[in-house]
């Protein structure tokens, strides 16, 4: 038995002991589960109440897009790797290039699969892989940092800010550096974790949250969904061929047969089929050529595309 209760205040919120969880050891698999799932349920309200600064930084990202810049996150870690897992799956969800959003790691490729051991206590480290990555003034630079103290993450960010990059850090700790580096930091208060110090849990889920949110709206508003249908996915794989002709048929009001045929004349780029399926139902056909062209007189948002077809 606990003689007494150690002060923890002088521990960052990424560390406090949570008093919630202290019997978690004492439970039965479905208790540990239960203790953990409720933790769980209070990210996604800590995070609803930093949507105005994470609103900032969709709008800057929309912009940097717009100028022909990119989203590059960095973090050590769990968060440098969640930070390369949304950039990996903007391509094909989105149909932007490779390069357009990007994840650097502290530690390069090895961080990803296992612990590289003081990989982010380097701030050399962290400026060098900024300048390597060529970052440019358009770009946005995103921290990422349960505790918002890791001495690479802070020299990343303060050197992408000194090229004049907009910048911005996911942090659970407002007393952080990383929320001082920053354009625009998002504090995001989860609490203290189930298991003290684990930041993997509740302080990654609040991240990979921040993140799905931060590359999806700014997909949103650079015109890569049609309501809610992701009109530039890349059909890389029979699953997402079939999501294409069923987007293509679901919009336009053809058959999938005649979707699949309009997706063929297109090389399988959903935009410029739906609006020929929907140009050939008026009875007004098109060619992928003039689909294209229609498409990018208004910077390829197909919503605006159909309208103009309908004026």
């Amino acid at each position: 038995m606990r003689e007494q209760t150690p002060d923890t205040s002088i521990l960052v919120p990424t560390e406090q002991v949570n008093p919630r969880t202290r019997t978690i050891d004492q439970q039965s698999t479905a208790g540990v589960l239960q203790l953990i799932n409720a933790e769980d349920q209070l990210v996604a309200a800590a995070v609803s109440r930093v949507i105005p600064e994470i609103a900032v930084v969709v709008d800057a990202i929309v912009n940097a897009f717009q100028q022909g810049g990119r989203l590059v996150y960095v973090g050590a870690g769990t968060s440098g790797r969640l930070g390369v897992l949304d950039a990996s799956e903007c391509p094909p969800t989105f149909g932007v290039s490779a390069g357009q959003v990007q994840g650097i790691i502290a530690g390069g490729e090895t961080a990803l699969r296992s612990a590289v051991e003081g990989a982010e206590d380097s701030p050399e480290d962290g400026r060098q892989d900024v300048l390597q990555a060529g970052i440019g003034p358009w770009d946005v630079v995103v921290g990422i940092s349960a505790s918002g103290n890791a001495p690479y993450v802070v020299a990343a960010v303060e050197t992408a800010r000194s090229m004049g990059c907009f910048t911005a850090g996911i942090t659970c700790n407002a007393a952080s550096h990383l929320a001082k580096a920053v354009n625009q930091p998002i504090v995001v208060p989860v609490g203290p974790e189930a298991i003290a110090g684990s930041s993997r849990m509740k302080a990654g889920t609040a991240q990979k949250l921040i993140l799905n949110m931060l590359s999806t709206a700014a997909m949103i508003q650079s015109g890569k969904t049609y309501e809610n249908l992701m009109v530039d996915v890349q059909p890389t794989n029979q699953k997402l061929r079939d999501r294409a002709r069923r987007i293509v048929s679901a919009l336009s009001g053809v058959s999938e047969d005649e979707a699949a045929g309009f997706l063929a004349e297109t090389a399988y780029q959903v935009k410029p089929a739906v609006f020929m399926a929907v140009a050939h139902r008026k009875g007004c056909p098109v060619t992928p050529a003039a689909a294209l062209e229609k498409l990018a007189a208004v910077s390829g948002k197909l919503r605006a595309a159909l309208a103009l077809s309908d004026s």
